[in-house]
This record gives C-alpha cells, sequence and structure tokens, in this order.
C-alpha cells in the first residue's frame, strides 16, 4: 500500500508540475500579446526587421538563427566555402568570367547584403542590379529610380541600401499577408498570363521565394528578368534564349573554346515545379520554413535552412519513416546526381580542350567548329542549370538526371565535332 501511495504521490507531483508549466507559458504568452498591443503600428514603408520583431519577437528569434555560420550540410550549409572544391572542373568552366575567380557557397538570408559587398570586383561589373534581391531597400530605390536603377554602378547603389534580406521583402505590414515586393517576378507572371494576386495562400508560400530563387538574366537595359517565356525546364529556357547563332543574350565567351555561353544563377523554383512535392500541392515553406510549437503559440519557422537540419519539422509531419532513414534517402538521390554532374563537368572540360585544340589548328572546317560551340553551349548550360540549383538535384530527381544526361551526350557530340572540324575522327 505504501508502494502504491508513493507512486500516486509523485503522479500528482508530476501532474502539478506539468500544470504549472502549462500556466506559466500561458502567462509569458499573455504578457508577449500584452506587450506588443502597446506598440505603434509597423509603418508601410520600414524595412529594419527589428522593427517588426518587436511586434513578432517569437518569430525574429527564429529569423535570428540565421547568424549561424560555418556549418556544412553535405552539399551546402552556411560555411562559406568555395564551390571549386568540391567541382575544381569550374574554374575551366568558368574562365573569362568572375565566378572562375570566386564561387563561393552562400551563408544564410541574414549574409546576404555583407556577402555581396565582398564579391570580386570582376563580379560586380553587371551594376546596381546585382543588388536585386540582396536587401528590402531595393524596392523603394526601385519605385525612386524606376528604370534608371540599372543604370547605376553597384557602388553608387550600395551606398543607398541598408539592412539584408528581410521581412518586408514577402509581408505587408498591415495584415502580414504575403506579397510580391519585386517586379521581375509580376513582369514574368504577366507574360504567361499569371496574377500573383489570384495566387492561393499556398501558392504565395512559394512565389514570395520565386522572388529570388529563380534564373534570371540582365536584359539590354539591364534589367532583371525572368527567362519563363517558354516554360520553367532548362529545355525550355535554352529556347527563350535562342539558338546559338541567334541567342538575345550572352553572358560571356570562353577564352579558350571562344564558346559564346550563358551562365545559369539558380533556378530552384523552376527545377521544383515539376518534382513530385510541388505535384502533390507542397510549398517551399513547407518543408524550409515548418511550423514549430513556442508555448502554446505555433509559429512558421524563419530560420530559412536546408530541411536536413529540421528532418523531424519538416519532413515527419508526412513522412512515417525515421529521420535516420531520411535523410539517408535524401542522399541517395543527391549522391547520385552529384556524381552525374561531375562527369557532366568534366566532358564539358574535354569539349572545351578539343575546340581549344582544333582553333589552333591550321585548315579547320570552321562550320564544324562552330556546330561544335554550339553543342558545348547546349551541355555546358543543362550542367550550370543543374550545378546552380541548390538541392543537388532533390526537388526533381527525374527532370535533374534527364538535364545531365542530355549534358552528358551532348558533351560527347561537342569532342567529336570539335575532332572532326580538324580531321582527326
Amino acid at each position: 500500500m505504501k508502494s502504491k501511495g508513493f507512486i500516486l504521490a509523485l503522479v500528482a507531483i508530476a501532474g502539478i508540475v506539468v500544470l504549472g508549466a502549462m500556466y506559466m507559458s500561458f502567462q509569458k504568452n499573455n504578457r508577449v500579446q500584452a506587450e506588443t498591443a502597446k506598440l505603434p503600428p509597423i509603418g508601410e514603408k520600414e524595412i529594419d526587421s527589428s522593427v517588426w520583431g518587436k511586434h513578432y519577437p517569437r518569430t525574429y528569434d527564429s529569423f535570428l538563427k540565421g547568424k549561424e555560420t560555418g556549418v556544412r550540410t553535405k552539399y551546402g550549409g552556411s560555411d562559406k566555402y568555395s564551390k571549386a572544391e568540391q567541382q575544381p572542373e569550374m574554374k575551366t568552366l568558368f574562365a573569362g568570367y568572375g565566378f572562375s575567380e570566386e564561387y563561393n557557397e552562400e551563408r544564410s538570408h541574414f549574409y546576404a547584403l555583407e556577402d555581396n559587398s565582398k564579391i570580386t570586383p570582376a563580379r560586380r561589373k553587371a551594376g546596381a542590379v546585382c543588388l536585386y534581391c540582396k536587401s528590402p531597400a531595393i524596392p523603394g530605390l526601385l519605385e525612386k529610380y524606376g528604370d534608371d536603377f540599372g543604370k547605376f554602378t553597384y557602388e553608387e547603389m550600395y551606398k543607398q541600401v541598408k539592412f539584408a534580406i528581410g521581412c518586408s521583402d514577402c509581408h505587408d505590414p498591415k495584415d502580414m499577408s504575403l506579397r510580391i515586393t519585386r517586379p521581375a517576378l509580376v513582369e514574368a507572371l504577366q507574360r504567361i498570363d499569371k496574377d500573383w494576386k489570384l495566387a492561393s495562400r499556398q501558392e504565395m508560400r512559394s512565389l514570395v521565394c520565386a522572388q529570388c530563387h529563380v534564373e534570371y538574366y540582365f536584359n539590354k537595359e539591364k534589367k532583371v528578368t525572368f527567362p519563363w517565356d517558354k516554360g520553367w525546364t532548362a529545355d525550355q529556357m535554352e529556347e527563350y534564349y535562342g539558338n546559338y547563332q541567334n541567342s538575345i543574350h550572352v553572358d560571356w565567351t570562353q577564352p579558350q573554346s571562344g564558346t559564346n555561353l550563358l551562365k545559369a544563377q539558380h533556378p530552384d523554383y523552376e527545377f521544383s515545379q515539376g518534382g513530385v512535392h510541388a505535384a502533390a500541392g507542397v510549398a517551399c515553406a513547407d518543408c524550409h520554413m515548418p511550423y514549430e510549437r513556442i508555448g502554446n503559440v505555433k509559429v512558421t519557422s524563419h530560420w530559412w535552412v536546408s530541411p536536413t537540419r529540421t528532418i523531424n519539422k519538416s519532413c515527419t509531419q508526412c513522412h512515417r519513416e525515421g529521420e535516420e532513414w531520411l535523410l539517408n534517402r535524401i542522399h541517395y538521390y543527391q549522391d547520385r546526381n552529384f556524381e552525374a554532374l561531375r562527369r557532366a563537368g568534366t566532358l564539358n572540360v574535354e569539349a572545351i580542350n578539343e575546340i581549344e585544340k582544333s582553333s589552333k589548328t591550321a585548315g579547320v572546317n570552321p562550320k564544324i567548329l562552330e556546330e561544335a560551340r554550339a553543342l558545348h553551349r547546349s551541355s555546358q548550360w543543362r550542367w550550370d542549370y543543374m550545378s546552380a540549383e541548390n538541392s543537388m538535384g532533390f526537388h526533381n530527381t527525374q527532370e535533374g538526371m534527364k538535364n545531365l544526361s542530355k549534358s552528358i551526350d551532348l558533351a560527347h557530340q561537342a569532342i567529336a565535332a570539335a575532332r572532326r572540324a580538324r580531321g582527326a575522327e
């Protein structure tokens, strides 16, 4: 009987502790709500996230976790290391372009403006447009300068910019609803007969990311443009840019091969759209900004990070397998994508070397040599599309393998054409 009484006493004490913790949490939440209710409303033009954070302290606390640096995932993370460490072929593939001098893994959004300010001068030549997605100050500056925004140098515009990516980039201060603040996305959607204002909330949880996590280029007026008119795949974007002889845009000319090339940016939104998660209605925020419970309040995490760091919150809400199994499965897809990516990259280096050799050979057939360059451009574009997207193929595994297998095939064709041009079949 004494034993039974002791157990009942322990249960009672445990119950009191739990109820006490719940009461304290409830009181804390009430206190936070009371304090925020006394604050003045957030201004329409407010771009300082710390001001927003006073109204939404729990969300802001998760945002501040983005200060973390030096942590690597298998294929990314918050450590600013050179991507050429994993893919040394990049030095040749991007020769003649700023990315051959510096191409680092990005840190978090928290450091977007700081890290952007430290890129090599070769990569700042494009001017003010390089800052387009780095600060919530940009929408106001676009409104102020209009089409003249792109005419400023990087240094001129940087002096007018404050704060890295923050709340006002995605939220309307009146009611916290999601909004689009970058006109390039609005214009791209209009060209394909879509209006973001008619999008569902779930669609908006991806579209706000599509303001920046996309392929883009600077047109002749130095205006940020998304090449979406033909579609979102690597094939469709290449069709948009046009064939080798009549391309509407060239990023640079690779000096060894003499090939006019396209540089992919980070087509994360476009690449993900054909994937299994997007097909199931999953938004970017579902995985990269999972819900978390703080006390008796559920908030959306604003610690923008790889879901491999938050598997329990990001993945197990739908997938019932254990965290270790899920992480291994993610790496299963990524490892195979990386192997194919390296193969495509090294074959493009071989194509560059063969084209260079042929261009220096007396009596080379110029028409066939141009065919080799066109094939090289198509191959490297698909390699770069896959190298630049940030999921290492996971967002759309089948499309990723299609892109890389096509890149490998086109690289073989470029090598063969280059040899044929100098009569070395």
